[in-house]
Parts: C-alpha cells; structure tokens; sequence
C-alpha cells in the first residue's frame, strides 16, 4: 500500500485541530473572492456600458477576457505547480489576482478594464487549483469530502452576500467600488496567508520533474490522468450548459417577473450555504461515488422536469431551482473530493492546474453549444430548451460512468472512503 493510500485509510480524529479550522475557513474566503471577482462584472453590465460608452459585444469580451486568460494561465503554471513551496505560489498569484483587481477598481476606460481583466484571470485562475491542492496535501480523503464541501460554499456565499453588496456599493459610488471592496477585502485575506499559513512542502521530497514541461506533458499524457480530465470536462459541461440561459428560461418560458429572479437566486443562495457541508459530510460517511452518483439521478429528473416547464408559480420555481442546485453541489463535491485522490504527490499541483483550466475551457464549450441549440423566438420564449435539457441528461450519464471508473481505481489503491 502506497504511503497516499495508506494515510487516507488510516482512521482520523472526528474533530478538526484549530489550525485546520483555520485552513479551512482561509481557503473557503479566498474562493470567495475569486468567484464574486468572477461573477461581479455581468450584474454591472447595464452601468459599465453606459458609463464607458461600450456596445454589449465589447462587453461580453470583458467577460470572456478572465475566463480565457485564466484557462492559459492554468495551463502555463502547471509544469511549475510542484516545484515550489504550496504557500509560496498561493502567495504570488493571489498577489497578482488582488493587484489585477486593483485596476479594476481604477480603470479610467473601456481597453485599460479589458487589460486588468486579463491581469486578474492570469493570476485568479491558478489559485482555485492551489487551493484543492492545499486540500488533498493537508486532509486525508476520509475527512476530505467535508473539507470541499465547506470550501465550496463559496459560490453560494458570493450569491447571497457578495453580489448584493456588490451592487449595494455600485450603485452609491459606480461601478469600481466593488472592485476596489475585493481588493481591500484580498488584501486582509493575502495577510492571513502570510501570517496563519504554515509552508506546505511534503510534495517536494518526491523528487519533482526537473524539467517543466516534461512534467506538463507527463501530466497530460499519462492514462489515469486523461481518464479524470475527461471526466471533468463532461462534468463541467454538463452542469454549466443550462446556466448562461437560466434567466432568459425562467422570465420568458416560466413567467416569473424579472424583478422576482433576486427572491429565487437569495433562496436558492441560503439553502446552498447548507448544501455544501451537508454534501461534504455525507461523502466521507457513505462513500464520495455513492453521494456523486445519488446526486446526479437528482439531477437528471430535475433537469427533465425543468426543462419542460411552461407557466410557473413563483413557490414551485424556488423548489426546483433549490433542488437543481442540490443536485450541482451533490455532484460538485463528491466528484472534487475523488479527483484529488487521482494524481500522485508530486503531479498534485500540475494536475489540479490543468484540470482548472479544463473547467475554464469546458465552461466556455458549454455556453457555446448551449447557444447553438437553444434559440430565442420573436416572443422572447427559448426554443429547444428541452433538447438542450437532454444533452445535459446524457453528459450526466457518461460522467457516471467515468467516475465510477476512477472510483474502481481508487478501491484498488487502498482508498476506503472513495
């Protein structure tokens, strides 16, 4: 038995020591605020054309810039991800990510925006994988579902406080405040980093691949690996095809007002913020595959039901919403938890940057192939949603399966709690 196996197979403490209490709630803060980074710039959408004089097309690559640039970096830092100390790379580019957000925050013009959006996805995207990382360096994966499930309410925690304040702050002083609020509250964050986090270098005993780029290519070519990264692709995709037209589905097709989509989105905001931790523990206790695939037949009958949907009440609308969102998180952490097991020590880092990568990637396939099958008519309805709705039933599929692939190979690598 391998020493990786061995350490996840070992029993752990039921309760996290103060430290990993710590670590915990440091990464879930830094997640933060990269998602509401993310996510900050299409709710000002309206202002930032209006004030920077912008067409929607030079906007949309505003939005694009981030996810693009986030995708290359991924891929460029991954040779280099298992070279270094863990805390010193998280220190480097979240720097650079709450500089990039600085200019955001001062941005005089529309190309000077379009360069510090860049900036902020070449930094940004690294430190999502750096951060599942420092996950599967520090907790074994008997204890690890619980880890991704606090980390990953993040991305409720930016729908519920983030985005309103953001807004609240746009419109008292424009649209650069809620820029410069990520920066000063990065900066707080860059401090307990400095300051609370201990060096993370067990990964460098193991004798890294001298050259970077022998070690990207050893990454992305070894069989095991492709299998994940294959995995992720359909998991992305599969859960971010319906996402880009979600408004547009539920105003025209469902006829919730648009003034009602905040009341949805806070609801369904409040109960994720639960979901992740509940997930998170149910995956260490009864298995990560067993929660993943649970989750995903959720999912699937909710996206059948969504997807059909015609003239909605408001109170059947959150239902759903509440349980598609159940469904992402079911898979979303289960499915994190078993992919950190796949790589070995020393490929951690350069396989947690090519997959963030993927996921930027996949996610950009995802809204376009979403757009080509999914069309607008002259009513404003969305057509062939229902087609678009069985696309994503069938990359849930597939994904079971291949992540039941990678949960047969952890079994045989010792793994218990997979």
């Amino acid at each position: 038995m391998t020493s990786q196996a061995h350490a996840a197979a070992t029993a752990a403490p039921e309760k996290f020591t103060r430290y990993q209490v710590f670590v915990i709630a440091l990464l879930a803060f830094l997640q933060f605020t990269i998602i509401l980074d993310f996510m900050i710039l299409a709710p000002l959408g309206p202002i930032l054309m209006h004030d920077l004089s912008i067409p929607t097309a030079h906007f949309g690559w505003a939005v694009s810039a981030y996810a693009f640039s986030a995708g290359v970096s991924g891929l460029l830092a991954a040779g280099f991800a298992d070279r270094f100390d863990r805390k010193r790379l998280l220190m480097f580019f979240y720097t650079g990510f709450i500089l990039g957000t600085l200019l955001c925050g001062i941005a005089p013009n529309y190309p000077f925006l379009l360069f510090a959006r860049v900036v902020t996805g070449l930094f940004g995207g690294v430190i999502g994988s750096i951060v599942l990382t420092l996950v599967a360096d520090l907790f074994p994966l008997s204890r690890r579902g619980r880890v991704m499930g606090f980390v990953q309410t993040a991305f409720a925690a930016s729908q519920v406080l983030g985005l309103p304040l953001g807004l609240y702050l746009s419109n008292l002083w424009g649209w650069h405040a809620p820029f410069l609020m990520i920066a000063g509250v990065g900066a707080a964050a860059g401090v307990g980093i400095f300051a609370g986090l201990r060096p993370v270098r067990e990964h460098l005993k193991q004798a890294p691949e001298p050259n970077p780029f022998r070690h990207l290519f050893r990454t992305v070519s070894k069989p095991d690996y492709l299998k994940a990264f294959a995995a992720c692709t359909l998991l992305v995709t599969g859960g971010f095809m319906l996402m880009p037209f979600g408004s547009a589905f539920t105003v025209h097709n469902m006829g919730i007002s648009f003034a009602k989509l905040p009341t949805i989105y806070l609801v369904t905001g409040i109960c994720a913020l639960a979901m992740g931790p509940l997930a998170g523990k149910l995956s260490d206790s009864i298995g990560k595959y067993q929660v993943f695939l649970g989750a995903s037949l959720v999912m699937m009958v909710m996206v059948g039901i969504y997807t059909h949907l015609g003239i909605t009440p408001l109170w059947l609308a959150i239902v759903v919403n509440v349980l598609l969102f159940a469904g992402i998180t079911g898979r979303i952490v289960p499915s994190q938890a078993l992919l950190s097991a796949v790589p070995e020590g020393r490929d951690r880092g350069a396989f947690m940057s090519v997959n963030a990568s993927i996921n930027q990637f996949a996610g950009g396939i995802a809204a376009g192939l979403a757009g080509l099958i999914a069309v607008q008519g002259a009513d404003g309805r969305l057509e062939r949603y229902d087609v678009l709705g069985y696309v994503v039933i069938g990359a849930m599929a597939i994904t079971a399966v291949l992540m039941y692939g990678i949960h047969r190979r952890l079994l045989r690598r010792g793994y218990k709690s997979a």
